[in-house]
């Protein structure tokens, strides 16, 4: 699956720690969702949408091997 958290991320001049803070996870988990070594559950994912203003499908896609 691919993210654009760290695009997102990047607009709005924030480091991953700065990020993992405002969402309460480690800046390890959102390093590993960023490269896709580790997908969010669901809960997570709609905090990093609602935390982004954006959709979750703007935010994740699927692969065609997914």
């Amino acid at each position: 699956m691919k993210n654009n958290i760290k695009v997102e991320r990047a607009k709005r001049n924030l480091t991953q720690e700065e990020l993992s803070e405002k969402l309460g996870v480690s800046r390890q988990s959102v390093n590993a969702i960023e490269t896709g070594k580790f997908v969010p559950s669901t809960v997570l994912a709609l905090k990093l949408a609602r935390f982004f203003k954006i959709s979750v499908n703007d935010l994740f896609e699927l692969e065609k091997t997914d």
